[in-house]
Parts: structure tokens; sequence; C-alpha cells
């Protein structure tokens, strides 16, 4: 059941979210909330305040989300898939990997290559050549332990999720045609000098809308049970 919220708030709908997932029972419908959110900073659980490096005029909310800080703003899709994992059939990794091929597929009909990041959860996209199709050597391999290894990429879409009781909420960020300064104001995901883009700086003209409406079928699609 998608559900369409428009421009909210943050800590009411992160708020709701909570209020959704703690009384849901094994008979409540899945849902999705699509929606875009005013400027603020939300640090997850892993965050640490030094990632905060200038925040100005732009509120910062603590959730119990994975990760470290991010920004939503305008131009932005955002995503909550309010998914009964139990019922789904699978564990939270291959759900995290599920929400980024959506992403991937999403921006695929955009024309663009997205891509995984060993290390870093997330979707990337080649700063140089955003349809190329070439592999990337950062892409998640068995052997990989080094950290993350960002040159030549800009971040696309951004995940942090919560799982209880077998129930997830949170979700994924996709940057459309967006303000992309605030992120100079953090080390985005935790990490320094990450560089940020949207569809909108790769050449990719599209609404939010029509952003929105793909990345929600295509979360439903690889959703599903």
């Amino acid at each position: 059941m998608i559900q369409h919220l428009g421009l909210v708030p943050y800590l009411p709908t992160y708020q709701a979210m909570q209020e959704f997932t703690a009384t849901r029972t094994a008979d409540t419908p899945d849902a999705l909330w699509v929606c875009e959110h005013p400027p603020v900073f939300t640090q997850g659980l892993a965050g640490h305040a030094d990632h905060l490096l200038a925040p100005g005029d732009i509120p910062v909310v603590p959730t119990n989300r994975g990760g470290q800080v991010t920004f939503h703003g305008p131009g932005q899709v955002v995503a909550y898939p309010l998914v009964d994992l139990n019922r789904a059939g699978y564990f939270v990794k291959e759900y995290v990997y599920r929400i980024e091929e959506a992403v991937i597929r999403t921006l695929a009909h955009f024309g663009v290559t997205g891509h995984r990041v060993s290390g870093a959860p997330g979707i990337y996209v080649r700063l140089s050549d955003p349809r190329s199709h070439a592999m990337l050597a950062q892409r998640p391999k068995k052997d990989a332990s080094q950290d993350p290894n960002f040159e030549g990429l800009g971040k696309i879409a951004a995940l942090g999720i919560k799982v209880s009781r077998h129930c997830t909420y949170h979700g994924v960020a996709l940057n459309v045609a967006m303000d992309l300064s605030p992120y100079l104001r953090i080390n985005p995901c935790g990490y320094q000098g990450l560089q940020t883009v949207d569809l909108s700086t790769i050449g990719v003209s599209v609404s939010w809308q029509e952003a929105a409406d793909v990345l929600s079928h295509k979360l439903v699609t690889y959703l599903a049970p």
C-alpha cells in the first residue's frame, strides 16, 4: 500500500513510523510512505557530533536508524518501507540489497548507472560518466575488507534502516533536484569529502513526482515476498 504524504516535517513522520511499527500486528498490511521533507539533518545511531561541521540554521534530529548523519530537503524523494520481514521471508541483509536494487533500477529507468560500493551502503554514480556500465573497482567483493573508496564517485541515494520485532522502518532517500549546499555542512554518512549529487547535476531533468512514482513502483516490485 503506497501512501504519498507530500512535503511533511521530519520529526512527526519519524514518530508516526515508530507508532505504526509498535502497534502493528501479524495481520497489518505492509506500507510504503513516500514524501519529501523541509531541510533537516538526521543523525543515526552510529553518528558522531564532529561530522556535523556547521549545521547553522538547519535543525538536527537524532534518530534510531543505523548509519551516520545525512541531509533531507525538498527535491529529494524519501521512501519509508514498513515491511514485516517474517512475512516477506527474507533477512535484513537481503532487505538492504533489495532496496538498493530498486534504486539502481530506478536510475536505469532514467538512463543512469547506479553502483554499490564495498563497505558503504547507498548508491553511487560515476561522476565522469554517469551512464557508463563499466564495473567499479570499488564494487563489493567477497574478500573486500578495506575502507570504502569514493574516488570519482558521487552519492545519489542514502540508506538508513531500523528493524524492530522483524518489522522495518526508516528507509531510502534519492536525490532528484535539490539544493545540495547543506551537504557541505556535514561529512555525509560520516565520510569526509564524500561528494553528493542529484539527478539534475548529472544532467537528468525529471520531476520529483516522476522519480517518486518510478522509485515507488520499483520498491514494491523488489520488496515483494
